[in-house]
């Protein structure tokens, strides 16, 4: 490392000036790695950083144990560090007379954490930023927007697989290397967990290098981040509550947690990894907490059930981290007041689902709140399954929740409050009627409905001129309104009646039935001017309106 440092201080200024700079392109491509050469060097530094870390750990423990509790000598410390490499995967083992499944979830923020640091070096080292496509469809900005959402999309699922493939054959390799008579972990395991992991954090990784971390979201449309966003918050509310059920009980429980400490007298160094070890398993007593919470509850050994209906225990492991369960028994009653917090972050949920998308019909948007809790069950059921398993045979061959029960109880429970709350903000936002991303919602509807009533409304004309010409269809006639003529709206007027010929004045009748009361014609009189209309239709009389009369008086 020290020699290449020295040679790229040492370089020409010609050579460095040859280097792209991120979001510069250069004129020669030549320069950059390729992607899968960048992802095989970041798989390499992620296993070499991780297998010393560990290492460092386990010749610590090796130091304060017995010298055969790890195995002989150095070569045993190193399989134990390959092990629980492994195991912060959560890969599983075969042990005589059963397996271990019940791994710590805290194990995986190690490999994670190298691993997201990997996948922004491989990003910069690739140079991803110039990958981007410059040439675009120049048909709308719409188009354009779609072909570099999927060009980007694209380029992220190619840096995860650079990055992932790799890993996962090298860690392949390791798990050859660790076994011995005791532990041998299972081939399946460990590489759907490592390509798991690296592909996930490899794809976050290529996501930050490429942009902010306000642009992740904005990856994905508009119905699908809604739902992503519902779900998140559904998620970490259910977490936050079963997180604040834990420490509680740990913080209630902290003599008896103390007493179980003192029996096993551990030492000082032992101690230390005892209370590091039970750390770790802290986030799997946070998934525990949530699925008390939703009501199925968790087992600690076969014929167990801790739930708030009720405790049923046997014997237990002597971990100093179970003393801080409850007694065995009937729970009281105000417990069960702990499965509303499901039901309120399913209302939360709902909420901002409606707020990132909402949707344009009153049916619509409880639908997709009840997706929206679909959703959180099946992540809860993945939590539920990783943070459970066995720790050997007999009876601690369950340990943990049931992944169905939990994933079905989160589903019902999320997924009706959600749709309630996102029926009741939808219908808000509408009543309102003054919100922009409703009224884009409903504009995108009629565009794309628009093709339909047209091709509806084509077909009408078509069908009614068919049966006009086949005498079927009845004469256009006007429609007779009730009430006066006047009455008519503008969209549906009447014509105006016409005087007749053959209509006869009344009063020209009865000058003709009386004609000797005609003594003298009388002179025409002068046009008024102060009248705009003397037109009397109807045959009645006319009211003449002198606007200026008040003026003359």
């Amino acid at each position: 490392m020290t020699a290449l440092l020295d040679q790229l201080r040492t370089a020409p200024r010609s050579v460095l000036s040859r280097i792209p700079l991120p979001g510069v392109a250069g004129e020669d491509d030549d320069i950059r790695r390729p992607l899968p050469v960048s992802g095989m060097l970041a798989a390499v530094w992620t296993l070499g950083v991780g297998l010393a870390v560990l290492t460092t750990l386990t010749l610590v423990g090796w130091i304060a144990a017995p010298r055969d509790a790890l195995g002989p000598g150095l070569p045993g410390v190193f399989r134990t560090a390959a092990q629980l490499w492994l195991a912060a995967h959560h890969a599983g083992f075969a042990i005589p007379g059963g397996s271990i499944g019940l791994i710590p979830l805290g194990l995986m923020v190690l490999p994670a954490f190298l691993l997201y640091r990997a996948g922004i070096w491989m990003a910069r080292d690739a140079d991803l930023r110039l990958r981007l496509p410059a040439r675009l469809p120049k048909n709308s900005p719409k188009d354009e927007a779609n072909a570099r959402r999927r060009a980007q999309l694209v380029l992220i699922g190619q840096a995860g697989v650079s990055l992932a493939a790799p890993y996962a054959l090298l860690a392949g390799g390791i798990a050859l290397v660790a076994r011995n008579e005791i532990t041998q972990p299972f081939i399946g395991d460990v590489l759907v967990s490592h390509l798991s992991l690296a592909f996930l954090a490899g794809s976050l990784a290529t996501v930050r290098a490429i942009g902010p971390w306000r642009s992740m979201l904005r990856l994905l449309p508009e119905r699908v981040r809604s739902v992503v966003v519902g779900t998140a918050a559904a998620v970490g509310i259910m977490l936050a509550g079963g997180a604040v059920l834990v420490l509680g009980a740990l913080a209630v429980s902290f003599g008896q947690i103390r007493e179980l400490t003192e029996v096993l007298s551990p030492g000082f160094v032992g101690g230390l990894l005892l209370l590091l070890g039970q750390g770790l398993y802290l986030l799997n007593a946070f998934v525990w907490g949530m699925s008390y919470i939703a009501g199925p509850g968790f087992a600690v050994g076969t014929g167990t059930l801790i739930a708030p209906t009720g405790v049923q225990l046997g014997t237990v492991p002597s971990l100093p981290l179970l003393g801080a369960l409850p007694e065995a028994g009937p729970t009281p009653p105000w417990i069960m007041a702990v499965i509303a917090v499901p039901f309120m972050a399913g209302a939360v949920g709902g909420v901002l689902l409606v707020r990132v998308a909402p949707s344009p019909s009153y049916e619509g948007a409880p639908l997709w709140g009840f997706v929206c809790g679909a959703a959180t069950g099946c992540v809860a059921g993945l939590l539920a399954a990783l943070s459970g398993g066995s720790l050997g045979g007999a009876r601690l061959a369950v340990m943990g929740p049931a992944a169905w029960e939990v994933m079905l109880s989160v589903t019902l429970e999320t997924g009706v409050a959600a749709g309630i709350s996102a029926g009741l903000a939808n219908w808000w936002l509408i009543f309102r009627g003054q919100n922009t991303a409703v009224t884009r919602a409903a504009a995108k509807v009629g565009t794309a409905t628009a093709p339909v009533r047209k091709a509806g409304a084509k077909l009408a004309r078509a069908a009614g001129s068919v049966a006009g010409r086949a005498g079927l269809a009845e004469q256009d006639r006007p429609r007779a309104l009730p009430g006066h003529w006047l009455d008519a709206t503008e969209c549906d007027t009447q014509p105006i009646p016409v005087i007749r010929d053959d209509w006869e004045d009344e009063h020209a009748s009865a000058v003709t039935e009386n004609p000797a009361k005609l003594r003298r014609r009388e002179p025409p009189r002068p046009p008024r001017r102060d009248i705009v209309d003397e037109t009397d239709d109807k045959g009645g009389h006319v009211i003449y309106l002198d606007p200026y009369a008040w003026d003359r008086d």
